[in-house]
């Protein structure tokens, strides 16, 4: 299975049928501000499970957090009176997670990921309420939800549901405004929530499938750049190709290997300083003979994660779940399909993969700038270094990187802390799997930034020309990125790299002139 986002940019609009969308569509809405659409089949599934959860209400069925409370709470029974009240008490209640807010972006996913898990027609949620929910990402209303205290749901989606029922606040210009004057700018009005619904809302593995999700995008992306960044380097430190050689991958009986020698090849095919070079030395340093190897040990690490994470998105995580019986009758069944092991495990995986990619990116930085090592280069990569430290502080902010992803990359899915008078035992702790696994990548993207730069710096002290297609990749950022000649202020450069990286701008470019690069 090969793994492509090169769509996403392009996509302007995504319906929903079955909500078994992909990656792609999923960021479409997320990032890049896609309109969200309900087909027909949609909005039939959705009020035939209402229906049922109706139809359960009336008949006094003792069902959980319908007609019983939340939690340990299990053993009171609520009257059908205060269905509503019941629906309201658990957003009032659990909106107390704590400290800074999540962005836009992760709280747009989460919205998408409750269109996602409610949509499904095992909820028994309303279409008025998921309707909200689209004019939320449609209109770009982004509700100012805490980041800070969650177990893995119920705290963080809490906040935001506070916003649907209009007692909640919106982010405007990254500060939390009241609601209702949002809602009422826009022509909306705010929800009450029915029998069932404030805890589909809250429950599940809505917000931890979401940084999930998020995570992985930046995961694919991001190990893309760090390829083209890795087959610069190649070319600065003047490695042999010959550790390229597919007899040799084809005796590792690892696809992503492979594939990431496959995709160096490309990178590297026709330059003159990998022909040049190829018998210099019998073999190269570790981290240019195993790149293949390191590259495609962080891809596959990815690669599991997408299958799982995406599979978590295309379930239903609520509980209880509504399942239809004959023509007008169902059943409502309690489970534990709320648990968040599954993404949070594989959100730990990503951080791993992080870290094994940002460690080889940041020793590259540290053998080109290393004048001891990089074969002939000048001290720190300056025509005049002593007087200029050149880049001698960029691989130091490499390696902090590094080591603040090692920390992140500690698992936190092993972690169980029980809940609810121990009702809840054990706990999954993938929220925080998640929110952790997209700091990693966003640190790993300011070391990938940071390789490309000290990259383009070497190469730029050889004669002799490049590969065409890191020569197009070379010139497209010096149009923006001049050659350091003496000590500058170079935060911007790293901020404007980074920012290429995450948007896949190389990755389109490369592609255009090398074809796909696998993954």
């Amino acid at each position: 299975m090969q793994i492509t986002i090169d769509r996403t940019r392009s996509i302007k609009e995504v319906s929903l049928t079955d909500c078994l969308i992909g990656l792609e569509d999923f960021m479409a809405v997320v990032r890049y501000g896609a309109e969200l659409r309900f087909t027909g089949q949609f909005e039939e599934t959705v009020n035939r499970s209402r229906v049922l959860v109706e139809k359960f209400l009336a008949e006094g069925r003792l069902i959980y957090g319908v007609t019983t409370g939340f939690g340990e709470n299990v053993r009171y029974t609520i009257a059908p009176e205060d269905a509503v009240t019941l629906q309201k008490n658990i957003v009032r209640s659990h909106a107390c997670a704590v400290g800074e807010p999540l962005d836009r972006e992760s709280v747009r996913a989460i919205l998408m990921m409750m269109i996602l898990n409610c949509g499904k027609g095992q909820s028994g949620i309303r279409l008025e309420t998921l309707e909200l929910i689209r004019q939320f990402l449609n209109r770009d209303i982004t509700p100012y939800a805490p980041g800070e205290g969650s177990v893995g749901y119920l705290g963080v989606e809490a906040h935001i549901a506070q916003a649907l029922i209009g007692e909640g606040r919106i982010l405007r210009d990254g500060k939390p405004v009241p609601v209702a004057g949002v809602l009422a700018e826009a022509g909306l009005s705010p929800v009450e929530l029915q029998c069932k619904e404030g805890l589909s809302l809250l429950n599940g593995t809505i917000t931890v499938t979401a940084l999930g999700l998020l995570a992985l995008y930046e995961a694919i992306v991001t190990l893309q750049n760090a390829e083209i960044a890795g087959a610069l380097c190649f070319e600065a430190l003047r490695g042999t190709v010959k550790a390229l050689d597919p007899r040799i991958h084809g005796a590792k009986k690892h696809e992503d290997q492979g594939n990431a020698a496959l995709n160096l090849r490309k990178l590297l095919e026709g330059s003159e300083i990998a022909a040049n070079h190829i018998d210099d030395k019998v073999q190269d340093c570790y981290l240019l003979r195993a790149m293949p190897q390191i590259h495609g040990a962080a891809k596959k690490l990815v690669r599991e994660a997408y299958e799982v994470i995406v599979a978590e998105m295309h379930s239903v995580s609520d509980n209880p779940e509504i399942f239809p019986e004959g023509e007008d009758d169902g059943t409502a069944l309690m489970c534990g399909n709320f648990d968040g092991t599954f993404v949070g495990t594989h959100a730990d995986m990503l951080a791993m993969a992080a870290a094994i990619a940002g460690n080889l990116s940041e020793r590259s930085v540290d053998r080109m700038v290393n004048h001891k090592l990089n074969d002939g280069l000048p001290a720190f990569l300056v025509s005049n270094p002593g007087l200029n430290n050149g880049f001698m502080i960029p691989q130091y902010t490499a390696a902090g990187l590094v080591g603040e992803i090692k920390v992140l990359a500690h698992p936190s899915s092993i972690d169980s802390i029980p809940t609810c008078a121990n009702q809840e035992d054990p706990v999954s702790l993938a929220y925080f799997a998640g929110k952790k696994a997209i700091q990693c990548m966003h640190k790993l993207q300011y070391i990938v930034a940071i390789e490309l730069f000290t990259a383009l710096q070497a190469v730029d002290f050889l004669e002799e020309r490049q590969s065409p297609v890191l020569a197009a990749v070379h010139d497209f950022i010096r149009e923006k990125v001049p050659f350091v000649d003496n000590d500058r202020f170079i935060a911007p450069d790293i901020e404007y790299l980074r920012e290429l990286i995450r948007e896949g701008t190389l990755v389109e470019l490369v592609e255009a002139r090398a074809g796909k690069l696998l993954f």
